[in-house]
């Protein structure tokens, strides 16, 4: 069966999230409802990540087993067609026939998210559900110092929701980066790495975000990860802050 990988962009309010859910509209179902309109097949298909509701996706990435061989293009207009019938706002970047042995989640070296925040003293409208708003400005010089002692390999416990279902809480952070964004009041977390845990960089948003009011020090981030407890974490950023960027994967080529 010929295996086609799917780059896709979805604006993730008001989905219960990635996941299939029997009562819940999901982004996996929507695009596996459009699957079946477009060719008749009942598929099963695997992203790179299982965001949560109301997270976004700039770059997710996921694999479909299809019976017959199509065109690119075909699959990706095809499935968009439907995607866009049933008012999904969800979209198919691209879809390129790929090796069988391609797993969007398993063969994914690399996972980069990034989460927004808008400082400003008007309540967000155009950009609302699409960010985290502060009403006070945010001190991104102290947030990224802080995120620093969160880079390398740590027991994130203290950054991971009670109902994460990893089987260890050790992860490698390859990336925390706070920066002003292009537009004026605009910060963007930049978080990279293998894997994350159940809300692992919305924790870390949450938290950073302590350090940026003035609240919390660099040494006060630094207890908390050493605590490894739960209760030592900040607030958890609100879902709409946080973006599905891109997935990384082996060169083909090599």
């Amino acid at each position: 069966m010929p295996r086609y990988r799917l780059d896709v962009e979805y604006d993730g309010t008001g989905y219960a999230g990635w996941q299939r859910q029997e009562e819940h509209p999901s982004i996996q179902q929507a695009i596996e409802t459009a699957i079946l309109g477009f060719c008749g097949e009942t598929v099963s298909i695997r992203g790179a990540g299982r965001t949560d509701a109301g997270v976004h996706a700039l770059g997710q990435v996921a694999h479909v087993d299809l019976e017959k061989t199509w065109p690119d293009d075909t699959v990706r207009d095809a499935i968009n067609a439907h995607l866009q019938m049933a008012r999904e706002r969800v979209a198919i970047i691209a879809a390129r026939q790929v090796d069988e042995e391609f797993d969007a989640r398993f063969s994914a070296l690399k996972r980069h998210y990034v989460y927004r925040i808008i400082c400003r003293r008007a309540p967000l409208v155009i950009e609302k559900n699409r960010a985290m708003w502060s009403v006070k400005p945010l001190d991104i010089a102290a947030m990224h110092d802080a995120a620093q002692v969160l880079v390398g390999r740590h027991d994130f416990t203290t950054f991971r929701s009670v109902q994460c279902q990893a089987n260890s809480p050790v992860r490698s952070l390859d990336r925390l980066d706070v920066m002003a964004g292009a537009e004026d009041g605009l910060i963007e977390i930049h978080a990279s790495a293998r894997s994350f845990l159940h809300n692992q960089i919305r924790s870390f948003a949450g938290t950073l975000r302590l350090v940026g009011e003035g609240k919390w020090t660099t040494a006060d981030v630094e207890a908390a990860l050493a605590a490894r407890n739960r209760k030592a974490c900040g607030p958890v950023a609100a879902p709409e802050g946080l973006y599905f960027r891109a997935v990384d994967y082996p060169d083909p080529s090599d």
